[in-house]
């Protein structure tokens, strides 16, 4: 069975969510001088720099900036290796007393945004940390809820949704990909 493709969100669309997104960053955090945005790698990352760009574009000044490279492992892996890994944080500044913003593509377990909240926490002490992602498909196994979202998308279990950037697969959108 081939499996049906549905376009959620274009170009335009996406860039729309980002832009909203930078806006509600700033509103929420009254400005960005306490605040550093870290992408989750890979889509996560690109998206963060994406964010970084518009929010400089609106406060006329560059917001800080990280990433952490965390990996997960296939389901039927899971019980060998764990959930979640962490491989590399990319992070140049102090973290105690600021509010870090995890920036990631799709939320859906939660347990990604887990292992990040864990890689920041060893870093120190933030006064906060908040959850930006392009896409909520639901299905938590935990309990995390994202601050800002480009757009909730109720999903089932056998459906996928694929973001595509630019900076990695030469377009951008999202779909969701149903198998019959």
């Amino acid at each position: 069975m081939s499996p049906q493709i549905t376009e959620l969100l274009d170009g335009p669309s996406m860039t729309r969510a980002l832009t909203r997104i930078a806006h509600e960053i700033i509103e929420r955090n009254k400005g960005i001088d306490e605040c550093i945005l870290v992408g989750i790698k890979t889509r996560g990352a690109y998206l963060a720099r994406r964010l970084a760009e518009r929010i400089e574009k609106i406060e006329g000044k560059p917001i800080r900036t990280g990433e952490l490279d965390i990996t997960l492992y296939r389901d039927d892996l899971s019980m060998k290796f764990g959930e979640a890994k962490v491989r590399e944080v990319d992070i140049d500044y102090v973290v105690e007393d600021q509010k870090i913003v995890l920036v990631d593509d799709v939320l859906y377990t939660g347990r990604t945004v887990r292992a990040a909240l864990d890689a920041i926490i060893d870093l120190g002490r933030p006064s906060q940390i908040q959850l930006a992602v392009l896409v909520d498909r639901g299905h938590r196994e935990l309990p995390i809820r994202a601050d800002y979202v480009g757009k909730n998308i109720p999903t089932s279990s056998s459906e996928r949704i694929v973001v595509n950037l630019s900076e990695v697969d030469g377009e951008d959108n999202v779909t969701i990909h149903k198998v019959d």
